[in-house]
């Protein structure tokens, strides 16, 4: 527990970010318990998986649901830059720089990269870009909380810069190997290969969380380490399921190749 205090800020005299800390730890965790025991959010391949009747769901475009969920927050992330009294360097600058990539990233792929197969219903939409908006928001605000506040004992920002780094290139990589797997109009799924898809099903995902984790360690706030934690819990439970789904619709899928993590998981 020192230890862990010797790497954090102290938590801000903050109800908001106290309360978003419950929120956004409990229900990554939550939906990723959900992933992991056959109740998938409604996207990708995953939808129309556990919906009782498809016809109640509002629906729109895969490629329109995933613009409508990143926008928000990067909007969030770039229009930090004009907040007053935010300072113009050093670990804050870091955290709305590397936000402000990570969902400029993300647009990007929506817009060039990703190949969409289905649509994707406007609940999730909706509760997709609350979630990452809330967060961004709340990683933004808790930073700029820890103006005047003694730095921690230990200076992660190096380590975090370098796995951020690692983390968005090897998700990018990744994403542009699955956008190859269809040709023009082709609406069916593949077993991906390439890249590290020979040991995991989701190396994307393996590689979002090293980009996590990343950002956390740039941080180094108490809710940048919990959203963290949630997110990782949630990767965990959608690769698992994504895993299941890919051994029940191929024969002839690797059982050696694991969900997330080579060798081990």
């Amino acid at each position: 527990m020192a230890l862990f205090q010797d790497l954090i800020f102290p938590a801000p005299p903050s109800l908001f970010l106290t309360a978003m800390t419950v929120i956004s730890f409990t229900s990554l965790v939550y939906a990723g318990i959900s992933e992991a025991i056959g109740k998938n959010l409604q996207y990708s391949k995953f939808w129309n998986a556990g919906v009782a009747d498809i016809r109640k769901e509002t629906r729109i475009s895969g490629r329109a649901g995933m613009l409508f969920t990143y926008l928000p927050p990067l909007a969030a992330a770039l229009a930090s830059f004009a907040v007053p009294g935010f300072p113009v360097s050093g670990r804050s600058l870091l955290v709305r720089t590397v936000l402000s990539l990570h969902f400029f990233k993300r647009v990007f792929e929506v817009v060039f990269i990703h190949q969409y197969s289905g649509q994707m219903t406007l609940k999730y939409a909706i509760a997709g870009t609350m979630n990452d908006f809330l967060n961004t928001v709340s990683l933004l605000y808790a930073q700029y909380l820890t103006q005047d506040t003694p730095e921690p004992s230990f200076d992660l920002k190096s380590v975090g810069i370098l796995l951020f780094l690692i983390g968005i290139t090897g998700n990018f990589y990744h994403h542009y190997l699955l956008s190859k797997l269809r040709k023009k109009n082709d609406k069916g799924y593949k077993i991906p290969t390439g890249g590290l898809f020979s040991l995991v099903i989701c190396p994307h995902y393996l590689f979002e969380i090293i980009d996590f984790l990343g950002i956390a360690l740039i941080s180094q706030t108490l809710y940048s380490f919990t959203w963290f934690s949630g997110a990782l819990v949630y990767l965990m439970g959608r690769s698992y399921s994504t895993r299941k789904w890919y051994l029940s619709k191929f024969e002839n899928f690797p059982g050696d190749v694991k969900a997330l993590i080579p060798f081990v998981f």
